[in-house]
């Protein structure tokens, strides 16, 4: 487990040296949008019948600086390896493609944490939060983080310039996090939307997520977490068959 190890310790120390923009930063953006948010809404809104908004807006920004980070993490990892050309020095270690995955995951997993518990420090303050399940917000947390590390992956590896990661995060990523219900509840849409929302699978790490904190949600936990673990499955699947055969890394 020497080599893992290594690699994982490598990934870890990538993103806590520049500290400030990895972890500060995301933490600062969200606390921008609670503010912006906030002020606007929470005079003429109410969710689920008895929360605040500003105390239902906290998880949803929190699950979002989770999954943010945690594909950024991996992605960037990954395209600056190609771009400046040492990512061969990790090919050529004698490590299996599960020693690789669980590396770059378990590092993304952990700046997602890092971010979200960064969120919540400094966002708890505005307004009394309570933790009705934390077991389901721990899952829901290390699932979305992981499920997203794993996409970080798949994109890292599929992409060869900065332009082309920059556009699965534009076009994939972002698009797909503010429309999972981050700002508000999915019941609020009409029936297109609402029925696109429950198409997104970001939807159901962050309604589960936000059912830890209310006992609440716009999905029954249940339904949620079976899309998480399907989510992971299918990227980390995905991500482990490309690191096996090497697609854009040997050849």
């Amino acid at each position: 487990m020497t080599g893992l190890y290594t690699l994982l310790q490598k990934e870890l120390q990538r993103f806590i040296k520049v500290g400030f923009q990895t972890v500060a930063a995301p933490v600062v953006t969200a606390l921008l949008y609670l503010l912006i948010f906030s002020h606007a809404f929470t005079a003429h809104l109410q969710v689920f019948g008895h929360v605040p908004y500003t105390a239902f807006l906290i998880p949803g920004l929190m699950m979002m600086s989770v999954l943010q980070n945690a594909f950024a993490n991996t992605s960037s990892s990954l395209i600056q390896s190609k771009i400046t050309g040492n990512l061969v020095f990790v090919l050529l270690s004698p490590l299996k493609p599960w020693e690789l995955f669980v590396a770059y995951v378990g590092a993304s997993v952990l700046r997602g944490l890092m971010v979200g518990a960064g969120v919540l420090l400094v966002t708890m303050w505005f307004v009394p939060l309570t933790f009705v399940y934390p077991l389901w917000i721990l899952i829901f947390a290390i699932l979305g983080a992981s499920m997203l590390g794993a996409l970080g992956l798949i994109a890292g590896i599929w992409a060869e310039k900065f332009d082309q990661m920059a556009a699965f995060q534009n076009f994939i990523i972002t698009p797909a996090t503010f429309l999972s219900g981050v700002f508000y509840s999915v019941h609020s849409l009409p029936g297109f939307w609402k029925l696109a929302s429950h198409l997104n699978p970001f939807f159901y790490l962050i309604d589960g997520f936000r059912y830890g904190f209310f006992g609440s949600g716009d999905v029954s936990p249940w339904v949620s977490l079976l899309a998480a673990l399907l989510g992971n499955l299918l990227c980390g699947g995905i991500a482990l068959v490309m690191l096996m055969r090497g697609t854009k890394l040997r050849n």
